[in-house]
């Protein structure tokens, strides 16, 4: 995210909390673990940076990966996010964004059926999309997968190190795309997305740009309103209102900046500093909108938006109709990379320095599965 390597860090639960709330570790014995999706049965399946998908199953981390991937995983490559069809319950398919090593390193996006536990082995893997070429920088790969509200599927890819990657129309690197979830290229392209004009090929599914490395972003249920975190160089964390065809200025500008200053690009929603300020950080790493079918939390927390910082280890919130401010949530949290609210209506936390997954809910309330063993309760 900052670098080309992550930095080490060590475990501990999550504290700070509001009154009312708890720290449940779901599971831990996780090996460099880079993104998470919740399954609606509540399985937690986390992707390791070396390759390999674990399942998290009844509060147990299963031994047998869900499946092993050959990756480049130098820096901030490897096995990087996963996304489950939204008719994952009927086709059991969920998606991969991995740096693949042939015939040239590159990030790419490839389909998978579940069966059971563990990849279907009779249905091989189908790929979607590979990415541009990588450069020799490690770093700013970006990852994050997921489906909008339109069943397209949305995927976040940093500027491979090179800033000039991000205002070019000329490659996949610094954007979010947006694609058809299918392996014909001459069908993946959505006759409505905002660049099919100005790019050809591939490039036509440029959705955004001008990110520098959207490690993270989210997706609002019911309204589709997308934030993506975007990591800062020197000075500022952002989260960015993506929609069609906007431009968010990097390498040109980097947090808000004057109205009149960069007519073309569009400052972000809210951000934060490296130093001076609170809350202060250095890399941007998970976001969540609180929008679940069944709320858990108080009514005051529905529609919010949570976000994670890896080097400070806390998670705070926005309120996306007025984000001017931000609220504190939790603390002390070891290298959180991703956020994600599960169907049972609890804040999920991806602890990379812990090796394991956190869950933040209101004191007194249990989530099926049986609640896992090394409960912390804030008084």
């Amino acid at each position: 995210m900052i670098a080309a390597a992550w930095p080490a860090s060590h475990g501990r639960a999550a504290a700070g909390l509001p009154p009312g709330f708890q720290d449940v570790t779901v599971a831990s014995g996780l090996s460099s673990p880079t993104a998470m999706e919740l399954a609606p049965d509540l399985r937690v399946f986390v992707a390791q940076q070396s390759g390999q998908l674990r399942v998290i199953k009844n509060g147990a981390l299963l031994p047998a990966p869900f499946l092993t991937l050959t990756v480049n995983s130098s820096g901030e490559r490897g096995l990087l996010g996963i996304a489950f069809d939204p008719d994952f319950a009927s086709n059991q398919f969920l998606y991969l964004y991995y740096t693949a090593t042939l015939p040239a390193i590159h990030n790419r996006i490839s389909r998978f059926k579940a069966s059971g536990d563990v990849v279907d082995p009779a249905i091989p893997e189908v790929v979607l999309l590979d990415f541009d070429n990588l450069s020799g920088a490690t770093n700013h790969n970006g990852g994050a997968i997921h489906f909008g509200l339109d069943g397209k599927l949305y995927a976040a890819h940093g500027e491979n190190g090179n800033g000039s990657n991000a205002q070019s129309l000329n490659n996949l690197l610094g954007k979010i795309i947006r694609m058809n979830p299918v392996p014909d290229p001459t069908d993946q392209v959505p006759p409505d997305n905002p660049f099919l004009s100005t790019t050809t090929g591939k490039n036509r599914l440029i959705w955004t740009m001008g990110l520098r490395n959207p490690f993270t972003f989210s997706i609002q249920p019911g309204t589709g309103l997308t934030f993506v975190n975007d990591v800062g160089e020197g000075t500022f964390e952002e989260i960015n209102d993506a929609r069609p065809g906007r431009n968010f200025g990097w390498p040109a500008t980097e947090g808000p900046f004057s109205g009149t200053a960069f007519p073309q690009f569009t400052n972000p929603v809210y951000s934060y500093r490296h130093s001076g300020g609170t809350p202060t950080g250095c890399a941007i790493t998970g976001g969540a909108f609180y929008n679940p079918a069944v709320s858990t939390f108080p009514a005051s927390y529905v529609g919010k938006y949570f976000f994670a910082e890896y080097c400070s280890g806390w998670i705070y919130y926005i309120d996306p109709a007025g984000p001017s401010t931000a609220t504190q949530f939790a603390l002390g949290i070891s290298s959180p990379v991703d956020l994600k609210v599960g169907p049972d209506g609890f804040l999920y936390y991806l602890a990379r320095g812990a090796g394991s997954v956190g869950r933040i809910q209101p004191i007194g309330s249990a989530s099926p599965p049986p609640a896992p063993i090394n409960l912390h309760v804030v008084p």
